[in-house]
């Protein structure tokens, strides 16, 4: 039986990760660059920032400066304004803490992450937060997760992650974490060989968590 559940963020509590690169898309357009989709995931799967595409093609620190302010801000304009719930994720999350205790490791920066939980409910299960300022070093390193483990006290055995990115699944796997990774159309195509369950959504988690042996 699993006592822990540190939880990624973006794709796998709420669907983000196609507006970030949407909003990366269009602030990249506004300078003349072409951001392309199948790239940008190959990229993200590495761990590779949203710019490795630009910065390959010669476009240089001060311009991406530029872009990278306005991605952040039509990204916060798309958290504003689309739907971005899964569907059963409350509800997940209430029945799962009845088993087990929950947290979030994120490489989301804390204003993004703040902006979408104003107004939801699922921080209320959660024991902390671990946000991209507060570890040295992001995923695909094994740092987030490793201080997951140290917040919580636990063991690695005792613990699951749940994660929906390659990034994600080589930092639980570089931990020494069980990784149950949940199906994500947006990164459907990253390689998941390494994860320890698929699932299609988080209802499944239960029969994980409570699962012996």
């Amino acid at each position: 039986m699993k006592k822990y559940i540190l939880f990624d963020h973006d794709g796998v509590l709420v669907d983000t990760e196609f507006w970030y690169f949407k909003a990366a898309e269009r602030a990249l357009g506004e300078a003349g660059f072409a951001l392309d989709e199948e790239q940008y995931l190959r990229d993200m799967a590495r761990g590779s920032g949203s710019w490795a595409q630009a910065r390959a093609a010669g476009i240089d620190d001060r311009t991406l400066g530029r872009v990278r302010d306005a991605r952040d801000g039509y990204y916060q304009e798309y958290l504003r304004t689309e739907a971005i719930e899964i569907d059963g994720v409350v509800d997940t999350l209430a029945e799962l803490s009845a088993y087990a205790r929950m947290a979030i490791v994120t490489t989301a920066k804390r204003a993004d992450f703040d902006l979408i939980h104003e107004k939801r409910r699922i921080r209320q299960f959660m024991d902390f937060v671990i946000v991209r300022e507060d570890c040295e070093r992001a995923k695909p390193h094994p740092d987030p997760y490793l201080a997951g483990l140290k917040r919580f006290g636990a063991t690695r055995e005792e613990t699951l992650v749940v994660e929906d990115s390659a990034r994600g699944l080589a930092s639980a796997v570089a931990a020494g974490i069980d990784c149950a990774v949940v199906h994500n159309e947006f990164t459907k195509a990253h390689d998941f060989s390494r994860a320890t369950h698929r699932i299609d959504s988080l209802s499944e988690l239960k029969d994980i968590v409570l699962r012996q042996g």
